[in-house]
């Protein structure tokens, strides 16, 4: 994505593989080992260092879940070589040290270094328990488990805990090399450079062995469950968590995707929705309520921290809320307010390198391109019938509430 407004070079490289439960653990401690040195930079001090000596290069990594996919996403952040003196054009060292990252880690015995494996094997393990010890995002994840106890989404980004303590630098090797090998692989480049010096440099730094690109599969959406689950799970906790799970037909290539994109933001997308005011602000239920709409795999889920008492209250109110929706009492406030916050956030986007990368990959990602402008104007002229529409098909399947335990 060739530009000269931003004064640095944005490289993302996206690595994407089906979630399946033999691959998702070892696949989420490759990029912890990745960064720990290659065969140029061997310690972690001289891959650090060699970061410095690119003006203070910044890189980094995510380790998320998009659609049935698990995304392995890294990136590095380089000064335009126009702002310093560099002896070697700095977007050429980037993407040397990018492709040496990916391709040519660091080895002892044709395996991973064992001492790197164990440090980041921990360093795993205390993400994981992370997630536990947030209770928000435990109770998010622990929905999605329910509500998809027989998909791949079920999984973790980060695998499972039980598996995290078998593996060795041998199978992580191994792993690896099936990741390096059937991943779909996408770089982006935002900076002031061309198509050809890019293809030049990632020919001669990129040595991977594969025959063709390989291609994402979207997601097909599910419908609901003919029943809706309802899991009642104790902790020690002093809030409640309420998650709701609901099933949509739309996804991001859907003709529907702008007036779905609406639907949300009047739910529960931002702090003007129904479920902000009706259910923290008018009836003071909600220490924190919203919705939020995943158009990668057709999903909407409801998060809400609550009493432990007020559960059938909450739950009522929230219901009651979708169903407003659904049958179309949307005011003209709701509709413009949310047309203008995300009108902002569209336009924003177009103000970070980073976020004009990820907005093109989506649309990769689901074989469905839509420019910003084109998304802008679809919504500017959504209708509150359009609106009624995306909501009527959402369909609720899972309801999860994390309670208190009872006293003995």
């Amino acid at each position: 994505m060739p530009t000269t407004r931003f004064k640095t070079f944005a490289v993302s490289l996206y690595m994407g593989v089906p979630l399946a439960e033999d691959t998702v653990t070892p696949t989420a401690l490759i990029p912890f080992i990745l960064r720990r040195g290659t065969e140029t930079y061997p310690e972690t001090t001289s891959f650090r260092e060699a970061l410095e000596n690119m003006y203070g290069a910044g890189f980094g990594f995510d380790v998320y879940k998009k659609g049935d996919y698990q995304m392995v996403q890294l990136r590095m952040d380089t000064i335009n070589d126009s702002f310093v003196a560099s002896d070697e054009p700095l977007l050429a060292r980037s993407l040397a040290f990018l492709g040496e990252t990916v391709t040519r880690p660091v080895l002892e015995n044709n395996r991973f270094r064992d001492k790197y494996v164990q440090a980041e094997r921990e360093n795993v393990r205390k993400r994981m328990e992370a997630v536990i010890d947030d209770k928000i995002r435990y109770a998010a994840e622990r929905c999605i488990q329910e509500m998809c106890k027989d998909e791949p989404y079920r999984l973790s980004a980060l695998g499972k805990m039980d598996i995290l303590a078998q593996l060795d630098g041998a199978s992580i090797y191994e792993q690896y090399q099936q990741w390096l090998s059937n991943s779909s692989m996408d770089l982006y480049i935002v900076g002031d450079t061309t198509l050809e010096e890019v293809m030049q440099l990632v020919s001669r730094h990129f040595q991977v062995n594969r025959s063709a690109p390989v291609m994402y599969t979207p997601a097909v959406p599910r419908p609901a469950a003919s029943e809706v689950r309802q899991v009642v799970e104790e902790m020690a906790v002093s809030q409640g968590k309420l998650n709701m799970g609901l099933r949509t037909p739309i996804t991001y290539s859907d003709e529907r995707y702008a007036a779905a994109l609406v639907a949300n933001g009047v739910l529960g997308g931002f702090p003007h929705s129904k479920l902000f005011m009706n259910v923290r602000e008018k009836e003071s239920l909600a220490y924190y309520v919203g919705s939020r709409f995943d158009p990668y795999k057709g999903i909407t889920t409801i998060q809400s921290g609550i009493e432990l008492q007020n559960f059938d209250k909450a739950l009522e109110i929230i219901r009651q809320q979708l169903a407003n929706l659904q049958a179309g009492e949307i005011s003209e406030s709701e509709i413009s307010q949310t047309k203008a916050l995300i009108r902002n956030d569209l336009l924003e986007s177009r103000d970070s390198a980073y976020q004009m990368i990820a907005y093109d990959f989506n649309g990769l990602f689901s074989d469905k391109e839509r420019s910003v402008d084109e998304l802008l104007t679809a919504i500017e002229h959504i209708t509150a019938d359009e609106i009624q529409a995306a909501s009527s098909v959402l369909q609720l399947d899972t309801i999860y509430f994390l309670t208190g335990q009872k006293e003995a």
